[in-house]
């Protein structure tokens, strides 16, 4: 089944080395969003978004702040706040706050095998993981730099709950592009950045015209990278 169709069939489905090329992630419009927009000035709810056909199967048994689970790559941290709409933006403390994404090669653990990932990661855990926001509305995880697959910019994907474990959000964070950038600097590892999916022709990002999506993104190669974002929730 090709990602696209897969993923129109299965958004309500919450359970929680390099691809062949895939075929893109599903449009926007495919996607209902009770909450997007709403606050004033930056104050901005987050856009909601599918969890992709590889979301993570049992989310609370990863409760990690490294989730690299030996997964080589370009060191990243990443600093997640979030924001709550009705308090004008304020810091959410105890959010249960779960992401993942694709390793350097754009594969995902939990998965494979298929038409959609041909490498088999069905019993590996990599790069998956849950935290508990602090007084401040933030989680760090200590991770690596995503790689990429046909159809999609560099992503990042975040379910957000509340501290009852009530589902709040479901969204993706975008990455910054360009002369200058991380993504640039990383350039798809050894992969490149040719047949690239950029974030204006991205079919998640293309409308988040408020780049409320788009992290901040500094450092290097060398060093590592550090991803900070404020996600906002009603």
């Amino acid at each position: 089944m090709e990602r696209k169709a897969f993923l129109k069939n299965s958004i309500a489905a919450l359970g929680m080395g390099f691809i062949a090329p895939l075929t893109p992630a599903c449009k926007k419009s495919d996607i209902t969003d009770d909450n997007t927009g709403g606050g004033s000035g930056d104050c901005i709810v987050a856009p909601t978004e599918t969890a992709g056909p590889f979301p993570t199967k049992n989310p609370s048994a990863f409760v990690r702040s490294d989730i690299r689970d030996g997964r080589t790559g370009y060191l990243m941290t990443a600093t997640i706040t979030i924001g709550q709409v009705s308090n004008s933006c304020a810091p959410l403390a105890g959010a249960i706050v779960d992401i993942w994404h694709c390793d350097a090669e754009g594969n995902y653990s939990e998965y494979g095998s298929t038409q959609m990932q041909s490498a088999n990661y069905t019993d590996v855990h990599f790069l998956r993981g849950r935290q508990v926001t602090d007084a401040n509305g933030q989680v760090k995880f200590t991770t690596i730099f995503p790689g990429w697959y046909s159809g999609r910019a560099t992503h990042i994907h975040v379910h957000i709950f509340n501290a009852a474990g009530n589902s709040l959000k479901i969204t993706q964070i975008a990455f910054p592009e360009g002369s200058g950038s991380a993504v640039s600097a990383v350039g798809g590892y050894n992969k490149g950045l040719n047949g690239y999916t950029y974030n204006a022709n991205d079919n998640i990002f293309s409308d988040d015209r408020n780049g409320v999506q788009i992290a901040t993104v500094t450092g290097n190669t060398t060093d590592g990278f550090d991803l900070k974002i404020q996600l906002n929730v009603s």
